[in-house]
């Protein structure tokens, strides 16, 4: 596979998760714009300490995944993004503003990730937050 491919179903994807937040995620939003960018033996590895924090396999734990987020999260905004990209992987640093669902509070922050793509889709994911405490106080 291309880069130009690679970099391809992760921009779809970014993009698809970014309007899956802002309507509400499940039940408020369509997960198929997503679900088109996933391999079937997809995996993400969150960090346990965040409240959506752990291990989610498969197309349905990634829209699982994606509904805990949206519960959290109204918007995300991305300021930033820059990328290293290989023939099927990407390096991502992510900087933008989460704004909390229940308080309204905005979190400019930083994750990095590490993405596998697999057959023309994202088979890994592995994000690595600036400040995960910091992303748990603005929840609370």
């Amino acid at each position: 596979m291309s880069s130009e491919s690679t970099m391809d179903v992760l921009q779809n994807f970014y993009a698809a998760e970014a309007a899956y937040i802002a309507a509400g995620g499940m039940g408020k939003a369509p997960f198929g714009g997503i679900a088109a960018c996933l391999h079937p033996d997809v995996v993400m590895y969150q960090a346990p300490s965040l409240p959506y924090g752990g291990i989610w396999r498969g197309p349905r734990g990634i829209e699982r995944f994606m509904a805990a987020m949206s519960d959290a999260w109204q918007s995300l905004e991305f300021l930033e993004q820059r990328f290293v990209v290989g023939d099927d992987a990407i390096v991502v640093l992510n900087r933008g503003v989460l704004t909390a669902r229940a308080t309204g509070r905005m979190l400019e922050t930083s994750v990095m990730q590490l993405i596998t793509v697999r057959d023309g889709l994202i088979s890994e994911m592995y994000p690595f937050y600036q400040d995960t405490m910091a992303v748990a106080e603005t929840l609370r």
